[in-house]
């Protein structure tokens, strides 16, 4: 019986070399698809604000202000989300042609029914961070204009000044958060930057914002 030869030559072993070098790099592609975009929007889930509400047709077109319907309360909480009975204010009955509108006033002004139990917040921080929107206002008192404001705002929200519909909404499956919730990183990085919104003195301690 003829022996087999089980020599390794150069060529083959190069050959061996770039196989194994492919399959890595195959491997390490999916993975890094599977790890940064597959799964992470499988964990995330897609909803709608309940009422399509349009920024500009209130600020540009009909001159709202943005302290209308965010502002702070004389106990120091903010108000982020009007009520209905805010809204109603204006829509008491239905003053154009927007169907949404139509349906707000149908839906929710004539039924009592509380649009702010509803309304997505992209913003909501968890129960064991503190956040004072009053000790954050102390450069506001130098901005004009709704534009430099909804600017300032958008530090840490979502730019929603120049949007005729809400923007999406994505939620996180396990924790029910959405995915603009402002991370202890963005925090961090604004209070490191002392000289970006006046000379805060803010410091990154732990206490500072977990109570």
């Amino acid at each position: 019986m003829e022996e087999r030869n089980n020599t390794t030559t150069p060529a083959n072993a190069a050959k061996k070399c770039c196989c194994g070098w492919g399959a890595f790099v195959v491997g390490l592609v999916v993975a890094l698809i599977l790890g940064w975009w597959v799964l992470p929007n499988l964990m995330k889930e897609t909803k709608r604000q309940p009422i399509a509400f349009s920024h500009v047709e209130h600020v540009q077109n009909q001159g709202m202000t943005c302290e209308q319907c965010h502002f702070v309360r004389a106990d120091g909480t903010f108000s982020g989300t009007p009520t209905t009975a805010q809204c109603a204010e204006c829509h008491s009955t239905i003053l154009g042609s927007d169907p949404e509108e139509a349906r707000f006033v149908r839906e929710y002004v004539q039924t009592g029914r509380e649009i702010k139990s509803e309304w997505l917040i992209y913003q909501k921080q968890p129960d064991n961070v503190f956040f004072s929107h009053v000790l954050h206002f102390g450069p506001l008192a130098e901005l004009k204009g709704p534009k430099e404001i909804a600017a300032f705002c958008s530090r840490c929200h979502l730019n929603v000044a120049e949007t005729d519909v809400p923007p999406v909404y994505r939620e996180n499956r396990l924790s029910g958060y959405s995915e603009n919730t402002m991370l202890m990183w963005g925090c961090e990085r604004c209070h490191a930057e002392h000289m970006a919104m006046g000379n805060t003195n803010a410091s990154n301690a732990c206490f500072t914002c977990h109570k």
